[in-house]
């Protein structure tokens, strides 16, 4: 049986020279820690562990979000989940299609604004009139740490 899957979308600031390439690493790391977490805690009905895609790339601009659109449609994706430790440009990265569930994981951390992302893109989600879910952890960690505080877990 082909169950739905859920699909991570790792966003990350867009722009070369130093920004994004310093990023890649951590981002990638926030799309690896949701799966395992995830696929550790959710199930379908029938007590299978829910199945989980990340994106091909990282997405840092409309041609990245289109083709992790494309993947997704392939691949039976029925909700995303958009994770970030900085900024990037919502009207470009954000999950527009209106067949997906949303939500979006906003890192709280000392050095990069994931915050300010996340309160971007759900200004846009409300704009676009597309719902989403909003995620991000009451207290402040240090970008090193890559650990999923429990009340970003349950959200």
């Amino acid at each position: 049986m082909q169950y739905p899957k859920i699909g991570i979308r790792p966003l990350i600031d867009g722009r070369w020279g130093g920004i994004r390439e310093g990023l890649e690493k951590q981002t990638m790391g926030m799309a690896q820690a949701a799966v395992a977490l995830i696929e550790a805690r959710a199930k379908y009905p029938d007590g299978t562990k829910v199945q989980c895609v990340i994106s091909n790339s990282t997405i840092g601009g409309g041609a990245e979000a289109a083709r992790c659109a494309e993947q997704f449609a392939a691949e039976n994706v029925i909700a995303t989940l958009s994770v970030t430790p900085c900024w990037c440009y919502g009207s470009e990265t954000f999950d527009m299609d209106p067949g997906t569930i949303k939500a979006v994981w906003g890192f709280n951390g000392t050095e990069r604004p994931g915050a300010v992302y996340l309160a971007a893109v759900m200004a846009a989600y409300a704009q676009k009139g597309l719902p989403a879910f909003s995620i991000y952890g009451r207290e402040v960690q240090d970008a090193e740490d890559h650990s999923i505080p429990e009340d970003v877990a349950e959200k």
